[in-house]
Parts: structure tokens; C-alpha cells; sequence
């Protein structure tokens, strides 16, 4: 079974930082890509940031410039360093892991419970 525990969610003013980690466990490929998602009341889910194991990223236009994703494959964990924090990041923001096999189920999926993030004077 794999699990996903993201911490480092909270309340911070505009303009400050915050970093978002995600520790991936249990038996899990060592080909895959790890990301953050984000949703904010009555938003559809998006994209944030993604990283695969060997190290490529994709960001959503709306972070570019500003967040930074990161990996530790030894350690299964994702990380997103967020800078310049607006309130339109205000959001619940979701880890995902995904792989691809060559079995059944094929495309497997997995994401986290959610960290609150808020972003308010």
C-alpha cells in the first residue's frame, strides 16, 4: 500500500515563503514522477509543479518565477519551496504520485490527503 503524508502547510502574510514536503512509502517504483496540485473553494483542481526521478519539471504559468520544485529519490520525498506567496495561492494543495507498468493496473495513482495553505494579512 502506498501512502503519501504531506506536512508544511499553514498561514503566512503576502510576500513570505513557505516549503511543502510530501514523503511517499510503500512499494513504489523507481520510475516515476511526483507533484503538487492545488484547489481553491469552488476551482477545479490544478497544476502546480511536477518532477520526475530523473529530475524534469513542469510548472503551471501562475508559479513560474516563483515556486521551485525539488526531489530526494533515496528518500521517496517531494518538495515545493514557495516564494512570493500571493493570496490567490490560498489554496488546499495535493501531492500526487504516479507511475506507468507494464501490468495490470498499468497507470498507477496515488495522492495525498491535503495541506491547507493560506495566504492573508
Amino acid at each position: 500500500q502506498v501512502q503519501l503524508v504531506e506536512s508544511g502547510g499553514g498561514l503566512v502574510q503576502p510576500g513570505g515563503s513557505l516549503r511543502l514536503s510530501c514523503a511517499a512509502s510503500g512499494s513504489i517504483s523507481s520510475s516515476n514522477a511526483m507533484g503538487w496540485y492545488r484547489q481553491a473553494p469552488g476551482k477545479q483542481r490544478e497544476l502546480v509543479a511536477t518532477i520526475n526521478s530523473g529530475g524534469s519539471t513542469t510548472k503551471g504559468d501562475s508559479v513560474k518565477g516563483r515556486f521551485t520544485i525539488s526531489r530526494d529519490n533515496a528518500k521517496n520525498t517531494v518538495y515545493l519551496q514557495m516564494n512570493s506567496l500571493k493570496p490567490e495561492d490560498t489554496a488546499v494543495y495535493y501531492c500526487r504520485l504516479r507511475w506507468y507498468s507494464g501490468h495490470y493496473p498499468y497507470d498507477y495513482d496515488y495522492w495525498g490527503q491535503g495541506t491547507q495553505v493560506t495566504v492573508s494579512s
